[in-house]
């Protein structure tokens, strides 16, 4: 049977969560090499560890990797191409939630922190990443020279319901999606194709803890108003990640992808 994906791909933030399922599934798809980062290594050694257990033929190199420090992720993808010849898709993921007050509560040292993590290393990612693609054969227009996928947000669309104050949050996720629309216009010709995908709420450790709180929470409450009335679940939103990695996407560029289960919609 024919997989959906090929070759190898470059994961940040992939110790736990999204980041993690998004290697799960790259794995179950096809993808023969995975590099995978974090600056949690011992999360990270036992998440390859369970990997290697269900998928034991694939290759999994793992990398420290803080995007906040541009010489860790030069280092890191330049560890990547050394192992595994090329770099076929990247997965900017690494990112916090940060602040959860309004502005005139942030300091500046969160608020920057914050920017630094979900932007700026978004950024520093994707630069090493295209100076590494384009520089790659061009394996034709389904494939090309390599595929970007940037986590945002649905609150780099819009601006977060009252009661959730995540200000910092919304700005820098805002900025990966102008990032992403950016560089898709640049890069589009040169066969590398750049998308970033939208979710809403995820059922994540951190997410679960806010809602064992009780139904009353605002998180609680927004999400019965959605159309599905549900969080997601991590693969869920892993499965849109490698439909985005995917020859199946081929005609997507610079494409902010929302799977926010209908949360948007009312």
């Amino acid at each position: 049977m024919a997989h959906l994906l090929s070759g190898t791909a470059f994961i940040t933030g992939a110790a736990q969560g999204i980041g993690l399922h998004t290697a799960l599934a790259f794995a179950n798809h096809g993808i023969q090499g995975l590099a995978l980062s974090d600056t949690n290594d011992e999360v990270l050694t036992k998440s390859i560890r369970d990997i290697k257990e269900k998928y034991p033929d694939i290759e999994v190199l793992q990398l420290h990797v803080d995007v906040r420090d541009e010489k860790q992720v030069q280092s890191g993808i330049a560890e990547t191409v050394k192992k595994f010849g090329r770099l076929d898709i990247a997965v900017n993921n690494a990112g916090i939630r940060g602040p959860t007050t309004n502005t005139d509560g942030v300091s500046e040292e969160d608020f920057s922190n914050l920017v630094d993590i979900n932007l700026s290393g978004v950024w520093r990612c994707q630069r090493e990443e295209l100076r590494v693609m384009k520089n790659q054969d061009d394996k034709g227009p389904r494939q090309g020279r390599g595929r970007i996928i940037n986590i945002a947000s649905i609150f780099g669309l819009f601006g977060a319901p009252n009661g959730l104050p995540h200000t910092a949050y919304i700005a820098a996720k805002h900025g990966v999606v102008g990032l992403t629309k950016a560089d898709a216009v640049i890069y589009g010709r040169q066969g590398i194709r750049i998308n970033a995908i939208c979710p809403s709420f995820t059922r994540t450790a951190l997410l679960d803890s806010i809602l064992a709180q009780g139904d009353e929470t605002p998180l609680a409450s927004e999400l019965k108003r959605s159309a599905l009335g549900r969080a997601a679940e991590v693969e869920e939103i892993a499965d849109c990640i490698a439909f985005l990695a995917s020859p199946m996407s081929s005609y997507m560029q610079g494409a902010s992808l929302v799977a926010d289960g209908g949360f948007t919609l009312t």
